[in-house]
């Protein structure tokens, strides 16, 4: 089973805009960790690849190990961890894709807090 991380920042910003309903997002986002090869590949920075759960009409962006995901079964992902790191609309999906990388790019993954 994966483990889910979301960024406090990114849990904040859910609950702010969500109210009630970001009960049933973070119910989404944990069943990733029955089904982790779950969600729309957008992207990868060397190892980690970029992915998308989609909500009604918003994206929320998670981070994980390109190797694990496109080479293990579903079994053997016990240590696979998922991490949620933004959220967007459809109108500023790119501009949250390329902030994903760059942060990637120049920080790396502990540039999500």
């Amino acid at each position: 089973m994966a483990k889910v991380i979301i960024t406090k920042s990114l849990e904040e910003e859910i609950n702010k805009k969500f109210k009630q309903e970001s009960i049933e997002i973070f119910s989404l986002m944990h069943t990733l960790e029955d089904n982790p090869k779950k969600g729309k590949e957008i992207g990868n920075v060397g190892n980690i690849i970029i992915k998308e759960l989609k909500y009604n009409k918003f994206r929320f962006y998670f981070l994980t190990d390109g190797y694990k995901i496109k080479f293990l079964k579903i079994e053997e992902l016990k240590d696979l961890i998922i991490k949620f790191v933004r959220m967007s609309d459809k109108k500023s999906q790119q501009n949250v894709i390329e902030d994903i990388k760059r942060v990637l790019r120049n920080i790396g993954e502990g540039g999500f807090k």
